[in-house]
């Protein structure tokens, strides 16, 4: 069985304390997604999936994609995958910020936006007021809850390391509030040196990141969207290694037609035969890569048990569901309907 992903409690506490503070009927919201409050109670964890679902939930009631992040104000529905649409296709993840910067210029409703600099051997990502800002920006920070000030941080670490395909090791994250309580949290989160009490909020990294092609696609993008912000809420895997990158390049929509070899060595400016030398320098080729992806996916499909077996066939690119039992069992040993069933009979002994 794949490792289920979880995040911390005080995520959906934190969460739901915020759109309390704003008028939300977070019972209901609850309700709607079978989470009873008194269960949160009782786990240090919870899932990251079911999350991400809650948090789209709440974005979608409030009308604010950036809801519950540093923003100024409040972000249509749609703007976050226009501002996706415009950087995609950067070469670089320096100019791609630089763009996430610029389109925050003329989105609506935003009045703070990432900025990037670059110096010597390291980068920086602070926030700062946009041109037509019309609030005092200090006043703004000053009064944001550390909770709000961590996540937007860590969203937008998480969304540059997605962008590369791998994580962004973090040098240092800077907070302008005291050491909180939770501080362990953070490291967790950021996995680097924590400063409290700074004159600002930010991310540094070794500037060399900054010039690692941005790998993802329109195909990739779409899958994104439309699990987002669960991706925002994870990390990438923090492998910085080239089979990541090629991970990253196929994606997880295989529906569509896979790409060649002859296309990732291209978007990684690579020649084929320098990808496969040095894949084959890690232990693998892209082939393997592949066929690891398939399986990854298909567990992951089908580890979402409102999806009907012939669904996840169909998305996972078979025209006939036969073809795809077979597959299956060649990746896990089991048919579908037995791997369903073990995973309920796990699931049922985990709730005992």
């Amino acid at each position: 069985m794949e490792r289920n992903i979880t995040v911390p409690t005080s995520y959906v506490s934190t969460l739901l304390a915020q759109a309390e503070a704003q008028g939300y009927d977070t019972q209901g919201l609850l309700a709607e997604m079978n989470i009873e409050l008194s269960s949160l109670q009782q786990v240090q964890q919870f899932s990251a999936e079911k999350f991400g679902q809650l948090y789209q939930k709440l974005m979608y009631e409030a009308q604010d994609e950036y809801f519950g992040m540093l923003s100024g104000g409040r972000i249509p529905n749609g703007t976050f995958r226009m501002m996706c649409y415009s950087i995609i296709h950067c070469q670089t993840l320096e100019k791609a910020i630089y763009r996430a910067s610029d389109f925050h210029e003329i989105c609506r409703g935003a009045q703070i936006k990432p900025m990037l600099v670059r110096k010597g051997r390291f980068a920086r990502v602070n926030f700062a007021p946009t041109d037509s800002a019309e609030v005092d920006f200090d006043t703004l920070i000053n009064s944001e809850s550390p909770d709000r000030i961590r996540t937007s941080l860590s969203m937008w670490h998480h969304f540059i390391s997605w962008l590369i395909g791998c994580r962004v090791e973090l040098r240092a994250a800077y907070f302008s509030f005291p050491e909180p309580d939770d501080a362990d949290d953070y490291a967790l989160i950021f996995q680097s040196e924590l400063r409290f009490d700074q004159h600002d909020n930010a991310l540094v990294f070794p500037a060399s990141y900054l010039d690692y092609p941005v790998v993802q696609s329109d195909n990739t993008l779409r899958t994104f969207l439309r699990t987002a912000p669960y991706q925002l809420i994870t990390m990438v895997n923090n492998d910085r290694s080239l089979k990541a990158q090629v991970v990253a390049l196929i994606g997880k929509d295989f529906s569509r037609e896979l790409p060649g070899a002859e296309q990732v060595a291209s978007a990684l400016n690579l020649s084929v035969s320098t990808l496969r030398r040095r894949l084959l320098e890690e232990g693998t080729s892209y082939q393997k890569i592949k066929d690891e992806c398939r399986r990854k996916a298909a567990i992951g499909y089908m580890n979402s048990q409102q999806l009907s077996i012939n669904d996840v066939a169909a998305l996972m690119g078979f025209d006939e569901p036969s073809a795809f039992f077979r597959s299956f069992k060649k990746w896990t040993g089991q048919t579908p309907g037995e791997y369903r069933r073990s995973l309920q009979e796990s699931q049922q002994l985990q709730a005992s």
